[in-house]
């Protein structure tokens, strides 16, 4: 019976041991699904989101409070029936015009994260962003992965040489938002960019829109984008997409239908 006992108080001990190891893993992993990016300052995560239900505000991989304290962001007052419209424009893909066409019907203004080729390649463009009262945002000048660019003069020549130019082709200082080229970033790239006067623009709803030789239906885009519509939404669509020009003025009328108003980035910060 002792035997018996002093196996069990063995097993008992050994159990609660390995409890305890346990506990201190699993409080990891759950805070690094939900904080990958405080992990370290150097370490490159892809920015992501978690969606519980349609209709309610989603799940970044860095919270709220956190991004707050490097000027970034990824929505809105979620408690106000506003959105904020944000195109992504690598390069021209002849959609713009009529994009911007729509968002003058509607009066709308959105921002439009651009990169140095487009600014050399569509100045014509970039001029008629800034006349009808969009804001021109900073994708980069080269598009890189920014989160493997460590040194702070690197990053900043890729912002800066995009104001440069910007400045050049409008005679306008731009406004200074950044998103990061493949939502790629680290802690010290949100630092990095606060350091210089950027706020960083993430997003709290996009979809699978820039295959351009594989585009979504109007059906397929519409049936992503409006059932996870939400108060505080940054959107975050591709200037390149034949589809959102098809269908941005379904989308605005629609979101119009359901009470929601278009703010701009300047009224979230």
């Amino acid at each position: 019976m002792f035997i018996v006992l002093k196996k069990k108080l063995i097993i008992a001990a050994a159990a609660c041991i390995l409890t305890m190891i346990a506990i201190p893993v699993a409080i990891h992993y759950t805070n690094n699904a939900a904080e990958a990016v405080q992990a370290s300052a150097s370490a490159s995560t892809d920015w992501g989101l978690g969606f519980s239900k349609d209709g309610g505000t989603p799940t970044g991989n860095a919270s709220t409070e956190f991004l707050k304290q490097y000027n970034a962001f990824y929505v809105g007052d979620t408690t106000k029936k506003e959105v904020y419209l944000t195109f992504d424009a690598g390069y021209e893909n002849g959609y713009t015009p009529s994009i911007l066409d729509t968002l003058k019907k509607h009066d709308v203004k959105a921002a439009f994260f651009v990169v140095g080729n487009y600014i050399e390649t569509s100045p014509e463009l970039i001029n008629r962003m800034v006349d009808e009262g969009h804001i021109v945002g900073n994708h980069t000048y080269h598009h890189p992965d920014m989160s493997k660019i460590s040194d702070m003069a690197s990053f900043q020549k890729e912002l800066q040489d995009l104001e440069t130019l910007y400045r050049e082709t409008t005679g306008q200082e731009m406004e200074k938002f950044y998103r990061p080229p493949q939502g790629k970033f680290s802690e010290r790239n949100l630092r990095q960019a606060s350091e210089l006067g950027y706020k960083t623009v993430f997003w709290s709803l996009a979809y699978v829109d820039w295959y351009v030789d594989k585009q979504p239906t109007r059906e397929e885009a519409l049936n992503k984008l409006l059932p996870r519509i939400h108060p505080g939404a940054v959107i975050l669509l591709h200037s390149t997409s034949a589809t959102n020009a098809e269908i941005l003025d379904e989308f605005l009328t629609t979101l119009k239908a359901q009470g929601y108003t278009f703010g701009t980035l300047n009224d979230i910060v």
